[in-house]
């Protein structure tokens, strides 16, 4: 028997939680790049968007990062309180090496 996927839900309350921004993987370069369209999306309801370069368990992988640097996700409350089981989320999900 197959689990369904686990949803995250796009919300204020679990962005401010997220720790996708303190992440090695998330180069400053990315950061700068997406600074202009994660405010612009933070202004609105997030839980509309589609895509927003954060919280990447949510919002699926980033259109900007490409090379795993270390992962953190399995540190975030976020990841803890929805029982996620990957790591990357940000390179589209993986199971976490142990």
């Amino acid at each position: 028997m197959t689990q369904a996927p686990k949803t995250v839900a796009k919300t204020k309350e679990n962005l401010r939680k997220c720790l996708c921004m303190k992440c090695p993987t998330y180069t400053f370069m990315c950061k700068m790049k997406n600074m202009p369209g994660n405010m612009a999306a933070m202004m609105g309801d997030i839980g509309k968007k589609d895509h927003m370069e954060a919280m990447f368990c949510a919002f699926g992988k980033s259109k900007c990062i490409d090379e795993e640097k270390g992962c953190i996700c399995m540190t975030c409350a976020v990841y803890t309180e929805n029982n996620l089981d990957k790591a990357y989320y940000c390179l589209g999900g993986k199971m976490p090496q142990m």
